[in-house]
């Protein structure tokens, strides 16, 4: 039965990330207004996932695994990820622009893999935490996948092909949530598993998604962009309540 939760989490996450093509068609200026406004919310659910729900399972697991390092490591690890495998500028900043696309595509892959870990890890702990950190994962999906299918576009694929990879990237959850659920069939994996999703994703929202946050200048957005950050965090308060007293 969790297996089938698993499954069905990484699927809806995987074809969520596609979700947000639609918003191509809109002009520069409202296209990225809009990210801007859906990274927000996604860096709240990311931390209030990791805050309120990744790590106080982990602390509450008794375990001779110390859990605050594990997050240190998570943090490290999830560095090193995108410092060699997401690294998508070229050295001497005429490469051919294929190479950027298929670089990103690899990236992305292993980023994706990450999440399904973290999904599949969450679900084997407990159906409540694997579900909020579904929630976490697919807000974040939205705004990056958008990113990244307006690179490839740009990187010189058609529209077809790159909808096409793209998704396959996004299949990469399907692949790490699969060897999390085999491995920890024999292996108590699932207890570092854990707070190294927790640091991924406080990494994640503190180094990739808040930093473009301080790009907007405009007052009112700023404000928005502001409660939007505040209403993922108190989302994830107000499932980490519901999930409590059910």
């Amino acid at each position: 039965m969790i297996f089938l939760y698993i499954l069905a989490a990484v699927l809806i996450v995987s074809v969520i990330s596609l979700i947000g093509i639609g918003l191509l068609g809109l002009k520069e200026k409202k296209f990225r207004r809009i990210t801007g406004f859906l990274v927000s919310f996604s860096a709240g659910t990311m931390l209030g996932g990791a805050f309120l729900h990744l790590l106080p399972e982990a602390v509450e697991v008794e375990s001779s695994l110390n859990p605050f390092l594990l997050v240190l490591g998570g943090i490290m690890l999830f560095f090193i990820i995108e410092k060699i495998l997401c690294w998508r500028h070229c050295h001497d900043g005429e490469c051919e622009v294929h190479a950027v696309a298929h670089l990103n595509l690899i990236g992305d892959f292993v980023h994706n893999f990450m999440d399904g870990v973290a999904i599949a890890a969450a679900f084997l702990l407990s159906i409540p935490t694997g579900i909020a950190t579904t929630f976490a994962i697919a807000a974040h999906e939205i705004p990056q996948e958008i990113g990244d299918f307006a690179l490839l576009i740009n990187s010189g694929l058609t529209k077809k092909k790159a909808i096409l990879y793209n998704f396959i990237s996004a299949l990469g959850a399907l692949g790490g949530a699969i060897a999390v659920y085999l491995f920890a069939a024999t292996h108590d994996s699932v207890l570092f598993l854990m707070p190294i999703a927790a640091g991924g994703f406080i990494y994640m929202a503190g180094t990739d998604i808040m930093p473009q946050l301080h790009k907007e200048k405009k007052g009112f957005d700023s404000i928005l962009q502001l409660g939007l950050l505040l209403a993922g965090i108190i989302l994830m308060w107000i499932m980490k309540l519901y999930f409590e007293a059910s």
